[in-house]
């Protein structure tokens, strides 16, 4: 994170303050600004969250807001619904839920992780 003295806060995926490499290979780099850390990930074909991300983290998938750049990832929630997102569809999903990528090609995706503010 990059904060001015005019207060703005910019950040930049070449040097991200975060990379996560998962078993498959896929990455995710992020960047944090004040409120809100955006995630940019590469999910190669194949990728699925609880067999490449999940079970490095030990932890259950949060709430998810996404926007799907390229390629394509259906999303199961927690009550077993489905729905395949694809380029320019934004998404946001609760916790308990699963995702892969569907088809040939990688999924290249944003990611927004809200940050509460301390009060």
């Amino acid at each position: 994170m990059k904060k001015s003295d005019s207060g703005f806060v910019k950040g930049h995926h070449a040097e991200p303050d975060d990379v996560r490499k998962f078993i498959d290979g896929s990455t995710r780099s992020s960047v944090l600004l004040s409120s809100c850390s955006i995630g940019l990930g590469t999910y190669k074909p194949g990728w699925k969250w609880s067999e490449h991300a999940g079970v490095q983290t030990g932890k259950p998938s949060e709430n998810h807001i996404g926007y799907v750049i390229s390629g394509s990832i259906v999303i199961k929630d927690s009550s077993g619904n489905e729905i395949e997102v694809g380029p320019g569809e934004a998404f946001e999903v609760g916790p308990g839920h699963d995702a892969w990528v569907v088809g040939d090609k990688p999924c290249v995706a944003l990611d927004f992780i809200p940050i509460p503010f301390e009060r």
